[in-house]
Formats: structure tokens, sequence, C-alpha cells
């Protein structure tokens, strides 16, 4: 279990590279949001790194390639995520500095060498799912999935995912969520007439019931 992020003083190094780091010493995880939030905006670089060297672990924000890492000494073991949203760099710095590398487990498709990055999203997403081999991950990963940008249909009936997205979008999750559906034999049905394109639909199931739950 993820320990929880205890409060401050803590220190974190904000740095892009130019040997102009910033110090940050902060009470809580949204202090140190909002120092790195003006950090960020105010450099256009294609790396940022967040370093915790109490706990040995960091952050890195590459926009200039689509990527994020994370870090951890131990071992040391580093994993690297693509980014299909500009807007996941910030979201992603809140959840390390609320607990570090393990909050960002349930971010996305995680994988520990880079070159992985370089196949297409739908070998991504299958390689990921090929990876989950329990039922209770599975459902895991499915609601984590559904989390960001799913809904429950008005006739509680469904679970729809990808709400509003076109087929364009999303490309690996949506490999993913297909194969790990298969997995649990969760019917797929038509999205109705009118639904985005990259939109999944799917009938509700008491296990995935129970898991969204707890991310709603």
């Amino acid at each position: 279990m993820a320990r929880p992020y205890k409060p401050g003083p803590k220190q974190f190094v904000f740095a892009v590279g130019d040997g102009n780091d910033q110090q940050a010493s902060v009470a809580d995880a949204q202090e140190a949001y909002m120092a790195f939030s003006a950090f960020f905006r105010d450099r256009d670089s294609e790396t940022y790194t967040i370093n915790d060297a109490a706990s040995g672990q960091s952050l890195v924000l590459m926009p200039g390639q689509g990527v994020i890492s994370r870090i951890k000494d131990a071992g040391p073991r580093s994993e690297y995520l693509r980014v299909d949203r500009g807007n996941r760099y910030l979201p992603s710095a809140m959840l390390f500095f609320e607990n570090g590398f393990a909050g960002l487990d349930h971010f996305g498709q995680w994988f520990p060498d880079p070159a992985d990055l370089d196949a297409s999203p739908e070998t991504r997403g299958a390689a990921r799912a090929a990876t989950i081999t329990t039922e209770a991950a599975a459902i895991g990963e499915v609601a984590r999935i559904w989390a960001d940008s799913g809904y429950v249909d008005p006739s509680d009936q469904y679970y729809v995912f990808f709400d509003s997205h076109g087929i364009d979008e999303d490309r690996a999750e949506r490999a993913e969520l297909l194969k790990l559906i298969e997995f649990l034999g969760i019917e797929r049905v038509d999205a109705p007439d009118g639904a985005a394109g990259g939109e999944v639909w799917v009938r509700t199931d008491p296990r995935l019931d129970a898991e969204c739950a707890r991310w709603s």
C-alpha cells in the first residue's frame, strides 16, 4: 500500500537543465504544486525535473517528446509514460507531490523501457494489457480508464468509456481496454447513434460496479 503524503516542511528541487535550479521548501502538496506550476509556466523547456532528494524519487516531464518519466533509487527503477494530451503534465506533478512515485500508479500506461513508447498506440495498449493477468488487477485497470473519461449511461445499463472522444484519441488506452474487457468476459455493445466515434460502451457488471464506485 502506498504511504500517505506526510506534511512538510519538505524540500523539492525544480530544474530545466540550465543550471538555474529552484529550491522549494513547502508545507504540503498543494503548496508544492503552486510553486511548481509557476516554475513550469515561466519557462519554455523540453524537460522539467522535480527532485525529492529525501525519498530518492524524481519526476521528469518532457513536453518536447510527449513523455513523462518517474524514477526511484531503489533499483534504480525508471518508468515511462506517453502523454497524448498537453494538460496531463501538471496533474502528474500534483500526484507526485501527494504521494511520490506510487502516486502515479494509476495515471496511465507505464513502461520500463522508453523504446516501448515508440510502438504504435495499439501495440502499446495490447502490451500493457498483457501484463495484467488477474481478474482483480484487470477490473482495477478498467475502472482507472473509466474514471479518467467515462460515465454511467442514464439507463444504468452501460458503462461508457472515452466520453465524446474521437477515434484518434486515447488509442493506446482503448486498445488496452478492449483486451481487458475480453479477458474479463464483459460484453461490449454498439454505441448509439450520435455517439462520438471513440466511445466504448459495455454492459454493466457487478465486478465493475464495485470498483468504479471507488473512483466516483
